[in-house]
């Protein structure tokens, strides 16, 4: 998932990649960073998403070099977008990217199945934000600060892991700004408790 705030934004995810029912790796980086200050959120197929991710960064990287400036997040998306939608038949991936640009700002993207583009102060994607989506709802809203953004992606991409056999293990955040990236870390025994047991 990822998030706008006044400042920038926050992305998160667990880190559960499954074969089936077989947890082929525990402690994957689901977040792709595409430039300096744009990630994405990979969902569906990792082979899929790993292979538009590094199209879309070997184009940023172009755009930058040929027009001497930072890519608008906008415009890594619409490449998404543009990807997606071209290859629906062939392809399964859900891409959330989100970033801060100095034309647009702090900004979130949404491209879903089948390739359509919705830009949204915060976007859920893979299988476990059909979950979520209550919560979310709920406890969104709009202005937040930085610290309640990584606090709502910490419990939102949790309870996602609760309920959801395919999300799992660790969750990975990134909060992005226009001069810096951090990357927190939350491991799977210090994950937001949701009830007392």
């Amino acid at each position: 998932m990822a998030v706008q705030f006044d400042g920038g934004v926050v992305v998160g995810a667990d880190s559960r990649t499954t074969t089936g029912s077989y947890i082929a790796n525990r402690v994957t980086d689901k977040l792709t960073q595409i430039h300096d200050t744009i990630f994405c959120c990979r969902s569906g197929s990792a082979a899929d998403t790993q292979a538009l991710a590094d199209i879309v960064q070997y184009h940023m990287q172009l755009y930058a070099v040929q027009h001497d400036e930072q890519p608008p997040v906008k415009v890594a998306a619409s490449l998404f977008q543009e990807l997606c939608y071209s290859n629906k038949d062939a392809l399964m991936a859900g891409i959330i990217v989100a970033g801060v640009d100095p034309v647009y700002g702090p900004s979130v993207y949404n491209i879903p199945l089948g390739g359509s583009l919705h830009r949204e102060e915060f976007a859920i994607g893979g299988s476990g934000s059909a979950y979520i989506y209550g919560y979310c709802d709920d406890y969104f809203k709009p202005n937040m600060n930085r610290s309640e953004c990584v606090d709502f992606v910490k419990n939102a991409v949790s309870l996602a892991m609760l309920r959801d056999g395919s999300s799992g293990g660790v969750i990975r955040l990134a909060v992005i700004t226009p001069d810096s990236v951090e990357r927190i870390f939350v491991p799977g025994n210090e994950l937001p408790k949701h009830y007392e047991g």
